[in-house]
């Protein structure tokens, strides 16, 4: 990060470091699932196609975080189990549970078309996720049972809802039917309105949910001269069912969850109570009446540009299809006012009064990271339509406070003049390097340098006079995306016009650290100033006193 006059608004970042020795659970559940399934055409209770996929996202998970050791889903759920020991990104809440929430969006988008080769993906897919720390075997035990109580009672009930209205019922007389039924009630009706016997008709996959996890396997990698075979011993994620998962038989049979100590379950843990297992959630309700930023960041993104040969210092496509992400968070989370974004990250203003998730700062932060992602994802070849994806893209996020416009305005400021430093630096780093210098060399040449001096390395190198300012303004500015108001004159009856205003929204590239940008645009931050300097500045006069 550059340094700057601006730097202090760091201190109102908050740690959310998940000590030891908790055991972390990442619970990962979609967001409005019940429309994107309609708006698929998705089977009802169950699409065994849609369970698949969510499947494969969690297999893939398994495999690009070997701390993860666990994973149980159903439905639109799945929860992942870190080893106890873990040090993932130093145990912080918001940073785990984004970028497993990010990593499971980008796949889900990845895997739709082989998963639906005749359905095209019409929206793009979000989930919530919400961390979970397990401060014994006990907790861990009795939120595993709950989660697979909760998958048998959800679809049981389901598969007596959508049987009673494939018949003729409404839905409304089939959720009377239902109401009050018990168990048996629900296993007889089946049985004999139906002809279903749950237990044997239903697949497991449907009652029981389904468990992922790691199993050693010894692969013959070559063979000696004299025909011995070389064995080498990896990780292969394994697909399970089972009927009781928070058994202590279950996990003493897995052998790999027993290296991880995981093992301590107790014989007669037959049921729990959910409200004993969500008090372990970790639930940070951030602060009322003050402005909510969401920051988040590419992750290994230095990695994802070389191999998709991005250009460098800047590749306008890459920033141009991150605007049009952010775009789509604005359209999609209506409490986001204000946008700011620069390489590979993006800042998301929430108004000061927003409710969004009662202000749950998990729920925020993993709805905004996974939107971003999968419409990252979607719109990739909208963007490089000759370029193969062949690295998913992944963010992490978090949220902070602000307590006052004043303060936000400085946090945006400082992101700014990060942009430009950084532009600055490596617009003459890759100057120095496309023109034979060496990576090191070229570091050796600029470290220390200021300003001036880099502009007139930029001169020299391109021979064109105040080369900086030549650059786009994207590229030296970031990109501010806000909505705004567009006026047309349109023809009324009296044969006259009528000026028409409409809400747009606008992707620009602005100074936003001058007061101006602020002055020509009160809306955004909602405040009041003189209505007559603010048309002024909207039209470029910045000549008023």
């Amino acid at each position: 990060m550059a340094n700057s006059k601006y730097e202090y608004v760091k201190s109102f970042e908050v740690d959310d470091e998940i000590m030891l020795p908790n055991t972390i659970i990442v619970r990962v559940h979609a967001r409005d699932f019940c429309r994107f399934s309609e708006v698929h055409e998705f089977e009802k209770p169950n699409d065994k196609k849609a369970l698949e996929l969510m499947n494969e996202c969690a297999n893939a998970v398994l495999e690009q975080f070997p701390d993860v050791i666990f994973s149980y889903g159903f439905s639109d759920e799945y929860s992942f189990i870190f080893k106890k020991e873990t040090k993932f990104y130093q145990r912080r809440g918001s940073k785990i549970l984004s970028l497993i929430v990010s990593f499971f969006s980008s796949t889900y988008v990845t895997k739709w078309r082989a998963i639906f080769p005749q359905k095209d993906l019409k929206c793009a897919p979000s989930f919530r996720a919400r961390v979970i720390f397990c401060a014994s075997m006990e907790v861990l035990q009795a939120y595993l049972l709950w989660r697979q109580y909760e998958c048998h009672t959800n679809n049981q009930y389901n598969t007596c809802l959508w049987q009673l209205i494939k018949s003729g019922k409404s839905k409304e007389e089939a959720q009377a039917t239902l109401r009050g039924s018990l168990k048996q009630d629900k296993n007889e009706l089946l049985y004999q309105c139906f002809n279903i016997n749950y237990k044997k008709d239903i697949p497991e996959m449907f009652r029981q949910g389904t468990c992922t996890l790691k199993t050693e396997v010894e692969d013959i990698v070559k063979y000696k001269d004299d025909g011995f075979p070389v064995k080498r011993t990896r990780r292969k994620v394994l697909r399970v069912h089972s009927e009781n998962i928070a058994s202590k038989r279950f996990w003493k049979e897995k052998s790999c969850l027993s290296k991880e100590e995981l093992d301590q379950f107790c014989d007669n843990l037959n049921k729990t109570r959910p409200e004993y297992v969500k008090s372990f959630q970790y639930e940070s309700r951030l602060m009322l009446s003050t402005w909510i930023v969401v920051r988040i960041d590419g992750c290994h993104f230095h990695r994802f540009s070389d191999i998709h040969e991005f250009e460098k210092p800047n590749d306008a496509q890459a920033l141009n299809l991150m605007n049009a992400c952010a775009v789509a968070v604005l359209e999609e989370f209506r409490d986001v006012v204000f946008a700011y974004g620069v390489s590979d990250e993006y800042s998301f203003v929430l108004k000061k009064d927003s409710q969004l998730y009662q202000r749950c700062a998990s729920e925020i932060v993993s709805s905004v990271v996974s939107f971003f992602s999968s419409t990252y994802t979607m719109r990739w070849n909208e963007f490089f339509p000759q370029k193969e994806m062949k690295h998913l893209p992944y963010f992490d996020g978090r949220a902070v406070c602000y307590p006052s416009s004043e303060i936000i305005k400085d946090y945006l400021a400082w992101r700014q003049v990060d942009c430009h430093i950084n532009n600055h630096y490596n617009t003459c780093f890759w100057l120095l390097v496309k023109s034979g210098k060496s990576k090191s060399d070229a570091q050796s040449d600029l470290k220390g340098t200021q300003t001036p001096e880099k502009n007139e390395i930029l001169d020299r190198l391109t021979g064109i006079l105040n080369y900086y300012s030549t650059l786009p303004p994207m590229f030296c500015l970031g990109s501010s995306v806000f909505w705004d108001k567009e006026t047309k004159m349109v023809d009324n009856e009296e044969g006259g016009a009528t000026g028409k205003s409409r809400r747009i929204l606008v992707v620009g590239h602005c100074n936003i650290i001058e007061t101006g940008f602020w002055e020509a645009h009160p809306q955004i931050l909602d405040e009041k100033v003189d209505r007559f300097k603010s048309v002024q500045m909207a039209n470029g006069k910045n000549d008023l006193p």
